[in-house]
């Protein structure tokens, strides 16, 4: 500790030390205070200090007596409404200013910039002004006097200040919080974790050690806020299942006390940080939104919506709101941020014309824009795919402006971006070139290898050379398989754009490529948990999966299929899904965790389990009891279900010949139909019309297969839509079984292509045999096929016109490619077998050609083909 001659003439009259035990230390202090600046001293004499430590904080906790005249440098502290009447204060009181006054000071003059608009002029002024570094000074030699309070507020305040995280002053503050951790109260020890988490120590040992001492009181903390600071500042460095104890002990406290609009903000973070969608945390801290949705600003509004698009969460009230609360704000919106946001979130889900007015004011505002901004606003106009020529160029050019700026996952969001708004601008992409080079010169980590690797296999002359590779080679063994795929996949464009110099390219990468399939290989068999091996797999896919990888993976989940539990069984579900693998051990297991952990399986994440025994077609062994303690685990929660979320169980159990008949009332009402229509107002196009197709297949599947709920067909007018909309092309494979199912019948007018049946359902085609088992023609039959187009038409029996006389017999003929069978058997999929049954309970006999079947080398020639199609045509139709 450091005094000079004024501070021990203080410290004496207070009464606080003995004269005689400080004036010979004071003398020493003043003889040794470097001449050019009266406030930096040389370091202090070994038994100076320690004569100093033993008794300054003795005396300072044992005779802290006060006069009249500190409270009065407090009070005036408390009234100062600027940072010049501060610094004037310690300029002529700075011997008299304890750690209480330097304390109130510092936490002044956040106070006075917080009130108003913020300003980097007027930070660093504060923060070079003379009296702010008296206050570093006189703080960095009381921060052993001072109570954790004032340590934790001055720490946070002099960060707020945007003093460097380097500076002495913060180093000495963290070091002594550190010592002092087990001794801090859940307020300070939060507030003390967000000052060593914005000094981006996210993993330091110190984090660490936070995080350990919240573990130990965590049963303690009741305090929300508190808690959802200090969650988010340790998400790094906490386990698995002290994230669920997080995650539980804050959806407990929602019982206990009042949570804010902020707290509950911050539990929602926390989930996205770590990645985990505790469906019952989230319902209810969208239920504070809601609630508090008065004090929502288009800010929050705007985090709110990102956190849920992270974590695929939804919610349909919330979302009307933010979109009404938005649009209020349209016209008062002045400032660049918000103005972006508005964009970003109205624009997907609001007709063309506010879509106009949003994009003008977006060019308005378009130079006060910063770097991230321009991008999201970039990126957004790619996913609405807005097509402004003045905005795109506007876009373009700030994104030019600001390349240098971007970090490598910037660069590579700049290049998507680029290529999906088609603006090939030459300088632009060199810049991004030089750049990628630049950073990857000095890139050690994988992902930010791998995120240059790709800026640079995406621009229009892809760029690669020897270092490049030498430099991916050496990462590998350090790769995901999620990293090793996207490497792959950069390869190949590479190959491909090199293919004219293939003998001088093909060798480094045909042997890269090697490396990536024995690095995946090995990595497969090294993961013996099956959590990690689901968390590597999340984004895995794409051609190189499917071809090199999906099998090894299949096999390695099969020998890790006694880990799944109802904790990571969706997640399970959910891959198997993306791969299109049937693998009927996986299925029966995990069947057999639903059947007997099925209450611990949130009920909306059911519909992922039964949509994948809908899609592969497939009856576990207890298939009765499967099902039944799915339907009943979801008819419990009925009407918490959002909208499109029960269309689509509702579609998966149809799918699967499953009609639960209070689930089937439930959709099909006036109410919740009305509701599903507010709803599809707020989803992006594509999940809006995935959802009203589903409606029209379950209604079509209910009116077919239970007549007896009555419930009506009323997409009509829907499928006539659909019909005007859709136009018909042929493939050459049709057009050949057209002609050849006119040889075998008689002639081309014995068939017709491309039938509408009722309720609907497109056949490939149809033909009719009467009661002694011979083609009919069609009469009114006038399509001749040729290389453009096989005209369409409709069943005759769909629109009116007289039903078939007694004894005749539809014949619907499909051709089934590969999508409709599960990727490793020639067991097709659940739609197929649905749309099967739903042809024969209209009359139909359905006759089934599989791609493997007419691809086959037995029919390479067109004499097998006709003797093949002769055999499962007529064989059919003769079958009584």
């Amino acid at each position: 500790m450091r005094f000079d001659t004024r501070e021990v003439e203080y410290i004496v009259s207070e009464g606080r030390i003995p004269a005689s035990a400080l004036i010979s230390i004071a003398k020493v202090r003043n003889e040794e205070r470097s001449p050019g600046c009266p406030w930096k001293k040389k370091p202090i004499q070994m038994t100076n200090m320690l004569c100093l430590r033993r008794f300054y904080p003795i005396a300072t906790r044992c005779f802290n007596c006060r006069t009249w005249s500190s409270d009065i440098l407090l009070n005036q502290l408390n009234n100062f409404t600027n940072e010049h009447q501060v610094f004037s204060l310690v300029s002529k009181n700075r011997a008299r200013l304890s750690e209480k006054h330097v304390k109130s000071a510092i936490k002044k003059l956040v106070q006075v910039q917080k009130k108003r608009p913020w300003s980097s002029e007027t930070m660093d002024y504060i923060r070079s002004h003379s009296q702010f570094f008296v206050l570093r000074i006189l703080a960095e030699n009381k921060i052993e006097c001072m109570d954790d309070e004032a340590l934790v507020d001055v720490l946070y305040s002099v960060l707020w200040l945007d003093v460097d995280a380097h500076d002495s002053l913060v180093e000495e503050l963290v070091i002594e919080g550190w010592k002092r951790l087990n001794e801090l109260t859940p307020p300070l020890l939060s507030k003390f974790s967000l000052c060593v988490h914005e000094q981006h120590l996210h993993h330091s040992p110190l984090m660490g050690e936070i995080a350990n001492v919240v573990d130990k009181k965590l049963d303690s903390i009741q305090d929300s806020r508190a808690l959802s600071v200090v969650m988010n500042c340790i998400s790094p460095v906490i386990s698995w299942n002290f994230k669920k104890r997080l995650t539980e002990k804050a959806d407990g406290l929602f019982e206990k006390t009042n949570i804010s609009v902020n707290d509950a903000r911050r539990f929602v973070q926390f989930l996205r940080n770590v990645s985990f969608p505790h469906w019952p945390l989230l319902k209810k801290c969208n239920n504070i939104f809601v609630q508090h949705s008065h004090e929502l600003h288009v800010e929050d509004i705007s985090i709110i919506l990102g956190l849920y698009q992270n974590l695929q969460f939804n919610n349909t009230e919330f979302r009307l709101l933010a979109k009404e609360k938005l649009i209020e704000h349209k016209d008062n919106c002045t400032s660049p941020l918000n103005v972006m946001q508005l964009f970003v979130h109205l624009a997907p889900i609001v007709q063309q014309e506010m879509q106009k007015e949003l994009s003008e004011k977006i060019l308005l505002i378009a130079d006060n824009l910063d770097g991230y901004q321009t991008l999201i606003v970039a990126e957004k106009m790619q996913e609405v795919q807005y097509r402004n020529p003045l905005l795109i160029q506007k876009i373009v050019s700030l994104l030019h402006k600001y390349l240098d700026r971007y970090k490598a996952y910037e660069l590579l969001r700049v290049t998507n971006v680029l290529a999906m708004l088609h603006r090939p601008k030459s300088d632009i992409y060199s810049k991004l070139q030089q750049l990628s080079i630049c950073h990857l010169q000095v890139k050690r980590v994988p992902a930010d290898i791998l995120m240059l690797v790709h800026v640079l296999s995406n621009l229009p002359s892809p760029y690669v050379d020897e270092a490049i590779v030498t430099q991916i080679d050496a990462v590998l063994p350090q790769c995901s398989l999620n990293q090793l795929s996207s490497f792959t996949v950069n390869l190949l464009k590479w190959m491909k754009h090199h293919k004219t110099n293939q003998k001088s390219y093909s060798a480094p990468y045909g042997s890269l490529l090697q490396k990536i399939n024995s690095c995946a290989f090995q990595r497969l068999e090294r993961i013996n948990n099956l959590d990690l091996l689901l968390k590597e797999l999340k984004y895995l896919h794409g051609k190189w999966f499917q071809e090199v990888l999906l099998e090894k993976t299949i096999a390695a989940l099969y020998q890790l299929k006694d880990q799944i539990t109802p904790s990571n069984v969706v997640k399970c579900a959910s891959f198997l899904i993306g791969t299109n693998y049937r693998c009927t051990q996986l299925l029966d297991r995990i069947a057999a965790v639903a059947i007997e952990h099925i209450d611990q399986i949130y009920y909306s994440e059911v519909h992922v389990i039964l949509v994948l025994f809908s899609l592969f077609n497939y009856e576990p062994p207890e298939a009765e009891k499967f099902f039944e303690a799915c339907i009943n685990h979801i008819s419990l929660h009925l009407e918490l279900f959002e909208p499109s979320l029960l269309v689509l169980l509702g579609y998966a159990l149809a799918s699967s010949g499953y009609f639960p008949q209070k689930m089937i009332k439930a959709i099909f009402n006036i109410e919740f139909l009305s509701k599903l229509d507010t709803e599809l107002q707020i989803l992006p196009w594509k999940s809006a019309r995935k959802s009203t197709l589903q409606l029209m297949e379950l209604n079509r599947a209910v009116c077919l297969e239970c007549p007896e709920l009555q419930i009506p067909w009323f997409h009509k007018c829907f499928c006539k839509q659909l019909k005007e909309k859709k136009s018909e092309s042929f493939s050459l494979l049709q057009q050949q079984i057209y002609i050849l199912l006119g040889e075998i019948l008689g002639r081309s007018h014995y068939a017709r292509c491309s039938v509408l049946t009722s309720y609907c359902y497109r056949i490939d085609f149809e033909f009719i045999i009467d009661k002694h088992r011979k083609p009919v023609p069609y009469i009114d039959q006038h399509v001749v096929p040729n290389s453009d187009n096989i005209g369409c038409t409709e069943a005759g029996h769909s629109y009116g016109k007289k039903r078939l006389p007694p004894g005749f017999q539809r014949i619907a003929v499909e051709f089934l490619d590969s999508e409709a069978f599960c990727k490793n058997s020639n067991h097709v999929k659940g739609y197929i077998a649905m749309k099967k049954r739903h042809l024969e309970i209209l009359g139909y006999q359905v006759v089934q050609i599989p791609h493997y079947e007419w691809n086959s080398m037995e029919l390479s020639s067109t004499e097998a083909k006709t003797e093949y199609l002769e055999k499962k045509v007529l064989g059919k139709a003769l079958i009584s």
